[in-house]
């Protein structure tokens, strides 16, 4: 029913105000980047490995798009009866033939892990986005160079069945010719499917990964998230009926791109005054979402103010277009999409497009359908109609939804300049000559993969983190275990040293021995490699911590005493010394030792802390004041049952090893904790493989003084201890949260 007018007294109310328009403006920065030696653009070379399976793999698809595959079959047949240089190519054919796609993909994932890692190694995102570039730069230089191989083998395989076989070489030729003349067409698929495996590995692994070790992603790797990264122009009428709006190409068009932003500039320029920039204009028409705010999705909601102002933009915009001449070319923009899987590539798309609004060009599209005899003109005709009766809220809607489709392409469009000017400033260095000299100037980048990275040597190690897991009582549980006939030796190996070692290749970690009733790992961070040992070896001790309390669970059932543990990482900002005992190698560290201290776990502490510790399981106190020029450690009293400590060292590299977000966790009044000071909560995600990400919570709490005879707090010192969190019900409070907000 119509709605009712309201009439009142006073000035009529104000329409909305104009929405305010975001803006971006697309740009790459390798700012610190040192320049090649022709003191113009960035020297890099990329993995041999990863360029022999992307060569492989561009020219399987150019193979399978060009609908030749069939035909380099016949070529290793042929082979022997070719040239020398012809033979060789086949057999290295037949090699990286066995490279499959899934392979391929996965060793792309793997060198853009490398390239990241190294770029937080040296504290800059732009080398990493300089191995974007430079991958980016080889693919699409690779996508013609394979071409031209593909096409110079199939050329070759025919000259081979000159005088024999008429029939098969007439049909080899005219694939072969078919090939040559679809090459826009084969390049575009080719691209397509580059562009997809690119965005699942970003999607997929590259996106966690880079907000794992730099926290937010910098705005310029959406160049590299852009469907119109490996088209020749963006001017792909195929690529924009499907995934855009397919403009006009010719001078005479309409509705080509050029003349459509103009005619935009003009809508934006009515809505914002004749004195708005141009720079202005381009930057909202970088934002797809703006013209939503503007003319919303063509069926506004005249029940809300804004939505009447909508209407009323929607409106002015459908005028401006029709005025223009442009309309009718919009709506077959659209019409004309289902008719491209039919007639094209034997019809042009933008001939066929043509049709759907002259009268002229229509007939003549329809003899070339007769002519060519097995297709139909029913569906072009459908469309001609279609267009025809297009009135009122349907056109509305369709000049919604092309202001959303031109900025969408504007966008990208922008996007690919930037991405081409970027890729100008690559050199991607092929001459060995010129790569020994900007490698011996220190202007050479080399990404690779890292089995072809050089191996550092044992001398280069910069530091070490060592981990202590500590058995607690070990004494009374072997005890116990005897008194009931069972052997301890057996029950420490299989629930705890057995599982301990399979971690250690996971984590790159090494055991430096055991100790009685403990066992001590390290990790040692060499020169070259991702400087991640603290942040692993937080999550190994979570998944030690894990292991034995799941065994615990099983052997207590069975009536048999649980492991206790204690852990302590200790960082320490050097290399390790070793003592020789014939061909064994001794370690010799101060982190051993400050790894003991933070493992123990005080009997009086214990006695007053276990039942009250609360969702943590490290404390610490100070006893007394210490001693002028006394060890401040010596006052200390430690509580750790089954946590891990980490010294200041390790939390301060953690801290730049990984993104740690401050936590605000509401603990449940059943998980309140003793520690009656401030504490702070952080989070973040480790990298341990590639896709495979674990979550750490560190707690950091201040020291308090207290009485040692009660343990009641007296004050605090300026001193603090760090506990990677293990209990889960930290981390299920964590996942709550998380699920409260989606």
């Amino acid at each position: 029913m119509p709605r009712i007018p309201f009439f009142r007294l006073g000035a009529a109310p104000d329409k909305p105000e104009l929405p305010a328009l975001a803006t971006s403006v697309p740009a790459v920065s390798l700012a610190g980047l040192a320049v090649g030696v022709d003191n113009l653009r960035h020297d890099v070379v990329l993995s041999t490995k990863f360029a022999e399976a992307t060569r492989a793999q561009i020219a399987r698809q150019i193979a399978r798009h060009g609908e030749v595959e069939g035909l380099l079959s016949a070529e290793a047949a042929q082979s022997a009866q070719g040239p020398s240089w012809l033979r060789s190519q086949v057999r290295a054919g037949e090699t990286r033939a066995k490279t499959e796609s899934g392979e391929w993909k996965a060793i792309l994932a793997e060198l853009h892990v490398a390239a990241l890692n190294r770029a937080k190694k040296e504290g800059k995102i732009p080398v990493d986005l300089l191995a974007r570039l430079a991958v980016t730069k080889f693919l699409r230089t690779e996508m013609n160079l394979q071409f031209a191989q593909v096409l110079e083998r199939c050329r070759v395989l025919l000259k081979n069945y000159d005088g024999m076989r008429q029939q098969k070489a007439m049909e080899y030729r005219e694939r072969v010719n078919g090939f040559q003349v679809r090459k826009k067409i084969i390049l575009r698929k080719t691209g397509q499917e580059l562009f997809e495996t690119m965005r699942e590995v970003e999607k997929g692994t590259l996106a966690r990964t880079r907000r794992s070790l730099f926290g937010q992603d910098a705005d310029s790797y959406v160049l590299f998230v852009n469907r119109l990264a490996f088209s020749e122009d963006g001017r792909d009428d195929f690529l924009c009926a499907e995934h855009y709006v397919m403009m006009g190409n010719w001078d005479r068009d309409p509705d080509r791109y050029g003349r459509l932003r103009e005619v935009v500039s003009v809508f934006l320029r009515s809505l914002y005054g004749q004195d708005t920039t141009g720079e202005t204009i381009d930057s909202w028409m970088n934002v797809r979402e703006n013209a939503r705010a503007l003319v919303g999705s063509g069926t506004p909601d005249e029940s809300t103010d804004e939505g009447e102002a909508q209407e009323e933009r929607l409106a002015a915009w459908v005028r401006l277009l029709e005025d223009e001449g442009i309309m009718e070319h919009v709506i077959a923009s659209y019409c004309v999409v289902p008719l491209l899987g039919e007639y094209a590539p034997r019809i042009n798309p933008q001939q066929l497009k043509t049709a759907l609004t002259v009268r002229t060009e229509c007939d003549r599209v329809e003899r070339m359908i007769q002519e060519h005899g097995k297709l139909s003109p029913n569906s072009l005709y459908a469309a001609v109609a279609k267009v025809a009766s297009s009135r009122g809220a349907e056109r509305a809607k369709v000049a919604a939804r092309f202001l959303q489709d031109f900025f969408h392409y504007h966008r990208d469009l922008r996007r690919l300049e930037t991405l081409n000017s970027a890729l100008d400033t690559v050199n991607l260095v092929a001459n060995d000559r010129m790569r020994e000299l900007s490698r011996v100037n220190g202007t050479l980048y080399e990404f690779l993969l890292p089995e072809e990275q050089a191996q550092p040597d044992e001398d280069k190690v910069t530091r070490h983190v060592v981990l202590k897991a500590d058995v607690r009582d070990s004494t009374r549980l072997t005890r116990t275990l005897m008194d009931q006939g069972l052997n301890p030796a057996s029950y420490f190996s299989l629930n705890f040293y057995d599982p301990v070692n399979k971690l250690l290749a996971k984590y790159g970690a090494q055991k430096v021995f055991l100790e009685g009733d403990a066992i001590i790992l390290a990790i040692l961070e060499r020169e070259g490699e991702p400087g991640l040992a603290v942040s692993r070896m937080c999550v190994l001790a979570r998944e030690i911590i894990e292991i034995v309390r799941g065994y615990n669970q099983l052997v207590q059932r069975s009536g048999m005493p649980g492991l206790e543990l204690g852990v302590g990482i200790t960082l320490q900002e050097s290399a390790p010394l070793y003592l020789m005992d014939g061909e064994h190698q001794i370690m010799i560290s101060e982190a051993l030792n400050e790894s003991d201290r933070l493992s123990s776990c005080n009997k009086q502490a214990r006695k007053v802390m276990e039942s009250q510790a609360g969702p943590f399981h490290v404390y610490a106190f100070q006893s007394a004041e210490p001693e002028a020029g006394g060890n401040s450690e010596d006052t200390i009293l430690s509580f750790n049952l089954g946590g891990i400590r980490m010294n200041e060292a390790a939390f301060r590299k953690l801290q730049h090893e990984i993104s740690l977000q401050p936590l605000n966790v509401k603990l449940p009044a059943s998980m309140a904790s003793s520690d009656k000071g401030e504490y702070r909560l952080s989070s973040g995600m480790v990298p341990v493989d590639r896709d495979i990400f674990r979550k750490i919570v560190v707690r950091e709490s201040r020291v308090p003084r207290i009485d040692p005879r009660d343990f009641s707090v007296k004050g605090w010192t300026e001193r603090s201890y760090y506990e990677v969190c293990t209990d889960p019900a930290i981390y299920a409070a964590l996942e709550k949260k998380k699920g409260a907000k989606v």
